[in-house]
């Protein structure tokens, strides 16, 4: 399996810039795709699509070019052969490109979809307007780094699970699989920057208190993937979402 990293959303904040670390996961000649960063038409009508109050607000930096659907196609690779997107959780920047690719089975946790139903304002339900295919997790059924995992159902040699992590939202999952010998752990928004991972009083934290669901339950989050840092960091790449400097390679052979 090869394993491409793509940046998906461009943003600048008070707190510095920020990415869209979306995956393309590529096994014969089958597609994965693991979250889905701003779609192409959102890029291109930001303030119907995404109402400008949102766009001001996050400081997206609106660039077509870097769509996972451009992107793919830049790699050299059909966007139309894409058959899953696995989705960390629901907020719109990590699903706004689902809408170009019609024909993929979206996987989520139960949780978080239950959660986005409900129409809370963090969510745009347009971005799941196009009825895709969903497969549902809600039962947890292995244990990955000491902790309850949902194996996910893919048409994949490799097995990818969900790892439950709420608290930034209702369902928000870390996912990981394993490729050449060693674990990749993806974490979503768990942490914004890899610096938290050490500084708990890093300023960003103030963001992710603010964009919590539940922010005890992220703090706890936060803290079971720090064990599982500690106890399992020789074994695993990891990364989040957010971080620009986590997608510079030297990361990942750390």
């Amino acid at each position: 399996m090869k394993v491409h990293h793509i940046n998906c959303v461009k943003i600048k904040s008070p707190f510095g810039p920020a990415i869209g670390h979306c995956l393309l996961l590529v096994e014969n000649d089958k597609l994965v795709l693991v979250d889905s960063g701003i779609g192409v038409d959102e890029t291109r009508k930001p303030d119907q699509l995404l109402g400008k109050e949102l766009v001001d607000r996050t400081g997206y930096v609106l660039d077509e070019n870097i769509t996972a659907f451009n992107q793919i196609k830049q790699l050299g690779f059909d966007p139309n052969k894409v058959e899953d997107i696995i989705c960390s959780h629901l907020d719109p920047d990590h699903i706004g490109g689902l809408i170009d690719f019609p024909k993929a089975k979206v996987h989520i946790s139960q949780e978080e979809f239950e959660s986005f139903q409900l129409g809370i304002d963090r969510y745009l339900p347009r971005q799941l307007s196009h009825n895709p295919k969903v497969e549902l997790y809600k039962i947890n059924d292995s244990n990955i780094f000491g902790l309850p995992a949902r194996k996910l159902n893919l048409a994949f040699k490799t097995n990818f699970y969900f790892i439950p992590l709420f608290g930034h939202t209702s369902g928000h999952c870390a996912i990981a699989f394993k490729t050449d010998g060693r674990w990749i752990l993806y974490v979503g928004d768990a942490y914004y920057y890899r610096a938290e991972l050490t500084n708990k009083e890093h300023p960003v934290d103030q963001l992710a208190t603010i964009a919590a669901v539940d922010n005890e339950m992220r703090k706890e989050s936060l803290e079971k993937l720090r064990k599982i840092i500690k106890n399992f960091g020789d074994e695993l790449y990891y990364f989040g979402y957010h971080d620009p400097k986590e997608l510079d390679s030297k990361v990942f052979l750390n």
